[in-house]
Formats: structure tokens, sequence, C-alpha cells
């Protein structure tokens, strides 16, 4: 009988060690590198729009300053934001002032199911920014290639490094810029890319608003397990 119980109780251990790895197996890193902004080749990840697309005169850029006392580089996206338009222009927008850096295409998606927030290394001029993760489409345009955008203001101190933390609950989803008025949660498994976008209108209360130059330096972007 005690060699049974043994036997049992050595069963019951091994199943309290292996249901204790899987767990351990599904729990996700407490972070998770999404972007980081130290070289050209991130750079690459990225491309650059503005209303100059559609006769805005705004305009940006995004770079890698050559740094020769070999402390760390950060990418800074800077531009000038303008709300007049091109004469001319065949465009008939209704706002404009406004650049954004975009990431290009992944090959395939960004699993972020499991994470509660999204990070961002930041040293700004004072203004608001918007983050945004784009998502698989399924709301939005159904039958169309557009993702689903879902967006959060992140305000970005003057002169100082801040890390911004947003909850993924805090993006709300929109359509061209605008919210959508529909009661839905992001699928964070399906993630298709991201972007950091700022316009003249401003956001936040007391942040840097109008038309003008505007400078963030970006150091990376992660994904977090919040407490």
């Amino acid at each position: 009988m005690s060699r049974f119980r043994s036997l049992l109780q050595a069963s019951v251990n091994a199943t309290k060690k292996a249901l204790t790895w899987n767990v351990e197996e599904w729990v996700p890193p407490a972070e998770k590198h999404i972007f980081k902004f130290h070289s050209k080749e991130d750079l690459k990840k990225w491309h650059l729009y503005s209303d100059s697309e559609y006769g805005g005169l705004s305009s940006a850029s995004l770079e890698i300053p050559d740094k020769e006392d070999g402390s760390d580089c950060t990418g800074i996206f800077s531009g000038s934001l303008s709300v007049d338009l091109s004469e001319g222009s065949k465009w008939n927008i209704s706002r404009s002032g406004f650049c954004g850096m975009r990431s290009k295409k992944f090959d395939g998606f960004i699993d972020l199911d499991g994470y509660d927030a999204i990070a961002l290394r930041l040293r700004g001029d004072g203004r608001c920014y918007i983050s945004t993760i784009y998502t698989e489409n399924w709301v939005n345009s159904p039958g169309q290639a557009e993702d689903n955008s879902w967006q959060a203001f992140v305000f970005a101190p003057k002169d100082s490094w801040y890390t911004a933390k947003i909850p993924l609950a805090r993006y709300l989803p929109t359509w061209r810029g605008n919210v959508i008025d529909v009661e839905m949660e992001m699928n964070p498994g399906r993630v298709l890319g991201m972007s950091l976008s700022v316009n003249a209108e401003g956001g936040a209360v007391g942040a840097k608003s109008g038309a003008g130059d505007f400078r963030v330096e970006i150091d990376w972007i992660k994904a977090l397990r919040l407490p």
C-alpha cells in the first residue's frame, strides 16, 4: 500500500509540475521589443506621410544623427506643420496640418496577445502626438484593403526623456482620423503595423499646438505586461 501511495504522489507531483511548466510557457515575457530607432537600417522599416500628398504644405523627416561622442543614437521625427493649402490644388480636403511616420507592412502579423500596453520612450517638444495601431480589417470597410486603426494621444514633454505607457484599452477605433462610435475591442493578436503622427490641432490640454515646427526623438517602442 505504501508503494502504491508513493507512486500516486509521484504522479500527482509530476502533473503539478507539468501544469506549472505549461502556464509559464504560455505567459509572455514582461516586455516585447517591437521597434527600435538606433540605426539607419531601423529607419528603413518606416515611411513618411503628410498633408502634402493632398495639397497641403506640411513636411517631415525621419533621421539618425551622427554622434561623434559615441553616445547612443536615436531617431528624430521632425518637420513643419502648415494649415495652408497649395494654390490651385486639385484636392478638396477639409483640414491640413498633419505629418506622420508609419511602419511598413510586417511579413504576417505581430502577436501582442497577452500584453496590456504600448510603451514609447520619447523626448519631445511639448506637443501631443498620436500613437496608432493597425490591425487586420474587419470593422471599417469590409471587403476593402484598408486596415483598422486604433489611436491614442501620447504627450511628449519638452527636452526630457519620458516613457509613455498607453494601455491598449485606451486606444479607440478610428476611421480617417475620426473616432468610430461603436463598442468593440482590439484584437492584439493581429497587429499589422504602427504609426506616430502629429497635427496642428494639438490634443491634450496644455500641450503645444498650432502650425510651426515639431520635433520628437524616439528610442524604442515596446509592448508591456502591466502588474
